[in-house]
């Protein structure tokens, strides 16, 4: 099973992207994803950005990972 972090983007700069998940801030792979901006959500595997997500997505999956 794979496991995908909810991650809210502070800075976006060639490719990559600087995300805040939780507090924990890493940079991680923005090419897979157009159009990316600060204050956009992400989902995050493997050091890479592959979803954009919405805010209720997140607060869903932090539910999720609480519960787990």
């Amino acid at each position: 099973m794979c496991v995908g972090l909810p991650a809210r983007v502070v800075t976006v700069k060639d490719g990559m992207a600087l995300v805040d998940a939780s507090g924990a801030r890493r940079e991680v792979s923005a090419e897979l994803l157009d159009e990316l901006d600060p204050g956009d959500y992400v989902m995050v595997h493997a050091g890479m950005a592959i979803a954009k997500i919405t805010d209720s997505d997140t607060d869903e999956t932090d539910s999720i990972l609480e519960d787990l």
